[in-house]
């Protein structure tokens, strides 16, 4: 158990760190433009608004 807490766990807590690292940095490489807000639709704001009237 010690021989896990010691090296098998901070391992994989570095690893795991690395991964989702690359994942964010690789989206800035992307051509879609993961970067920019997502869209808006109308559709999805008529629904917040009330009909007050």
């Amino acid at each position: 158990m010690v021989f896990f807490r010691q090296y098998i766990a901070p391992l994989l807590i570095v690893l795991i760190f690395l991964v989702a690292l690359v994942a964010v940095t690789a989206r800035a490489f992307l051509p879609s433009d993961l970067a920019a807000p997502a869209p808006i639709d109308d559709v999805a704001m008529s629904s917040l608004v009330w009909d007050v009237g």
